[in-house]
């Protein structure tokens, strides 16, 4: 009867839960030790075994065996070997003694595996932008993850002080400078064009400005890129010309000269007082050869030339005769003062007797 008790004493029915999955085991012994080493469940020194391996066990206890393994952990960057008991992610945290707060690579219910723990520990990260300094806390692994979790959103053109996929310490000073746009308005000259016209009542080598050109303003609009109060960029988005140029017209003679080695005149005459009168005002015989030709055409040089239907006298037509009285009270009948009224006239309307010949051959007028 004795050794019946005794028998039944030592023999214990055992919830084992190994890492996670229970087994029921059925053995003889006092301890914790005796009942695993019944189910032939080893454990080494860096398992966890609750209750302790000498704690007598009852005829029905439960037994937690968790073996230890090694895992790599990356802490902020820093990666390191440890040995843990923990089944999840969250334990194998929570056994490296860090502060709440901690950013992971796996969910903390996941299953500790083979990959690489990563852990991003809880930071202070202070933020100066444009001059204004902002202190956040973060638990994110790069500078742009602290940037995300403090709230800082970056446009575009900001500038920050250090690399965005950079690892984010504590104490972290980041410089952000704000990109900022504005207007400028410039203005530019736009030159004119200059045009020849041919005109006939001009002679060749003659070259007259009918139109003067005038520049136009072209006016564009820039967007500026600022940064820190400098322009780094300027884009144009618009550009008109505001003030349209004016083109230059001139007026190319095409009348052909006379030929100055055709001119011969009688001494005495009017054409030599004519010709005398020309050279005084610096007139060539190139010039005398134009001034032959037209009042040939207008009067054949006679000083008593009176046209009926107009009332033009004298050898240069004046209209009305009268005109050149300015020249002289004589002007009905003296050649000089008539030729000295008309190479007046020449002078102030057309230049030198070749453009009023020109005008001449083309209006029949002048």
């Amino acid at each position: 009867m004795g050794g019946t008790t005794a028998f039944a004493a030592l023999h214990k029915d055992v919830t084992v839960d190994v890492d996670g999955r229970e087994v029921e085991v059925q053995a003889f012994g006092r301890t914790v030790g005796d009942v695993l080493a019944a189910a032939e469940i080893e454990v080494g020194e860096r398992d966890l075994v609750a209750p302790d391996l000498d704690a007598p066990v009852g005829r029905t206890s439960q037994v937690v065996v968790r073996h230890g393994r090694e895992i790599d952990v990356e802490v902020d960057g820093e990666e390191r070997s440890v040995w843990t008991t923990a089944l999840t992610v969250g334990e194998a945290v929570d056994g490296l003694g860090l502060r709440d707060g901690v950013r992971l690579s796996a969910s903390r219910s996941a299953e500790v595996g083979r990959d690489v723990l990563r852990v991003s520990t809880q930071k202070t990260v202070h933020l100066v932008v444009d001059g204004q300094v902002i202190d956040g806390v973060s638990s994110g692994a790069t500078v742009r993850d602290a940037l995300r979790d403090i709230g800082l959103v970056l446009e575009e053109g900001d500038r920050v002080s250090v690399p965005l996929d950079a690892a984010a310490v504590d104490g972290l000073v980041v410089l952000v400078t704000r990109a900022a746009s504005s207007g400028e308005t410039v203005t530019e000259t736009v030159p004119f064009a200059e045009k020849e016209v041919e005109d006939a009542t001009l002679v060749t080598g003659t070259r007259k400005v009918q139109t003067a050109g005038r520049a136009g303003v072209r006016t564009t609009t820039y967007a500026l890129d600022v940064v820190g109060g400098v322009v780094v960029g300027r884009t144009p988005v618009a550009s008109m010309v505001t003030v349209p140029p004016v083109d230059q017209v001139i007026r190319v003679g095409t009348a052909p000269l006379p030929d100055p080695a055709e001119v011969s005149v009688e001494p005495g005459t009017a054409q030599a007082i004519g010709k005398e009168l020309a050279a005084a005002r610096g007139w060539g015989d190139d010039q005398f050869a134009c001034l032959l030709k037209l009042w040939n055409k207008e009067s054949g040089w006679r000083v008593d030339a009176d046209n009926p239907s107009s009332s033009a006298y004298g050898i240069p037509q004046a209209l009305p005769g009268s005109k050149m009285a300015s020249a002289g009270a004589d002007w009905r009948t003296n050649p000089a003062t008539q030729i000295t009224w008309g190479l007046g006239y020449i002078a102030g309307r057309y230049g030198n007797p070749c453009g009023a010949w020109a005008h001449s051959q083309a209006k029949n007028w002048y």
